[in-house]
């Protein structure tokens, strides 16, 4: 049995390595699209840890602060390609 030409079933995951690019259900990983969540989520992280403790967690807080700066600086990586971080689909990502 023949299948369309048109017709792609999207994988959960794909990695294109002459390109090397990761695509997750048809959308492509970037760095900075992956950098700004990660970042957002370690500062809201970090916001609501503001609350007034009898010992703070000085690590867990250096570990979000950490993982904060990563998030940033994926996206400074990625800069260039901003207009495209969350473009949906293959799009002009081919």
């Amino acid at each position: 049995m023949r299948q369309d030409a048109g017709y792609s079933v999207a994988k959960l995951v794909e990695y294109d390595a002459l390109r090397r690019r990761l695509w997750i259900f048809g959308q492509r990983c970037h760095h900075g699209a992956t950098g700004s969540i990660v970042a957002a989520a370690a500062f809201l992280a970090l916001l609501s840890d503001q609350a007034p403790v009898p010992t703070p967690h000085v690590g867990a807080r250096s570990v979000l602060a950490i993982t904060a700066a990563g998030g940033a600086l994926m996206m400074v990586h990625d800069w260039k390609d901003r207009s495209i971080w969350f473009e949906r689909g293959r799009g002009s990502q081919l």
